[in-house]
């Protein structure tokens, strides 16, 4: 097991505080989630499953885990989460936001909506109790559970973390950078490819929140730029997929029979979208782009642990690539 180093500490141990501090809230929600009296245990868990994927990618290389504890085991839990999840969205924004702006005819023609809506909800939550009491789903726990009792790194774990910030965090913000989904003019336009920007938007922020101590404040306003763009993306697909479901109900077409309800739908959307593009275009901005590139891994910390040779050259090249954006 690895110790703290001189420099402080090493790559494997930060990933294991990760991993412990999910795994021990992950325990913590199943039984409110299974007791499905209310939305937010399972918001929750959808987020701390999320999270614990997010990290296994980020700092995997550096940690021997034991077999069961892979993506595919979780991924098909956090899909039950989130099919789940997704029907509380869309069923609380129509029920509690758009509902209560309709006339009454609009209202009650919308009580087919809600009781399927309420039908597809039973059974989503009938699948997740089986995936979350399934013995591939309690052996990953259990077998996490020990790891972190008697963990082992690789030697990249045994690296000191302050050396390595940079590949924690720079490729995949680059990645991110150079999605097409940021070109977008309209909405409507890609939904799969805003869809993909928003997984994007979501993993880059959680990487980095997981670093969130070692960052400079202008890492950390990226962070609050990531979680404000995967919010309107998200928004926008439940929208999206709140006018499907309601069409598809509806046999006069949705702005026949629902006037009122398909101009709130475009009137949300627009607005959303507004909201979305003065967002994109901030972020591609020359000057933003040249100063996160630049700063977005420098340490919070007074400098502590970088003057390391290899940092002094990632920042010397993040310096020059920022230079030839001018």
């Amino acid at each position: 097991m690895s110790q703290p180093t001189r420099q402080g500490i090493s790559n494997g141990a930060h990933g294991h505080s990760l991993l412990k501090a999910h795994c021990k809230r992950l325990v913590a929600l199943q039984g409110p989630v299974l007791g499905d009296s209310d939305a937010e245990p399972l918001h929750q868990l959808r987020v701390t499953m999320r999270r614990l994927r997010a990290t296994l990618a980020q700092f995997g290389p550096c940690l021997v885990l034991p077999n069961v504890v892979n993506d595919r085991r979780l991924a098909k839990s956090v899909q039950r989460l989130g099919v789940a999840r997704d029907l509380d969205v869309l069923r609380d924004r129509l029920e509690a936001v758009l509902l209560p702006q309709l006339p009454q005819p609009e209202q009650q023609r919308l009580k087919p909506v809600r009781r399927q809506l309420a039908r597809e909800r039973r059974l989503a939550g009938e699948q997740l109790a089986s995936v979350l009491k399934s013995s591939r789903h309690l052996e990953l726990i259990a077998q996490l559970q020990a790891w972190l009792k008697q963990p082992r790194y690789t030697a990249l774990g045994e690296e000191p973390l302050l050396h390595w910030i940079p590949e924690w965090t720079l490729p995949a913000s680059t990645s991110l950078m150079l999605h097409p989904g940021w070109w977008l003019e309209r909405p409507g336009q890609d939904s799969a490819s805003l869809h993909s920007l928003r997984r994007q938007l979501r993993s880059l922020r959680y990487r980095l929140e997981n670093l969130e101590a070692y960052l400079s404040p202008a890492g950390c306003q990226w962070i609050a730029d990531l979680k404000q763009g995967q919010s309107l993306l998200g928004e926008l697909n439940d929208l999206d997929v709140l006018r499907r479901a309601i069409a598809d109900q509806s046999t006069d077409g949705l702005e026949d029979s629902l006037p009122q309800l398909a101009w709130l739908l475009e009137q949300n959307q627009l607005h959303c979208w507004r909201r979305w593009r003065q967002l994109s275009e901030g972020v591609h901005d020359q000057a933003s782009r040249r100063q996160r590139l630049a700063n977005l891994a420098r340490s919070g910390r007074a400098g502590q642990g970088w003057a390391s040779g290899a940092w002094q050259t990632w920042r010397r090249a993040l310096i020059d690539f920022a230079s030839r954006l001018r």
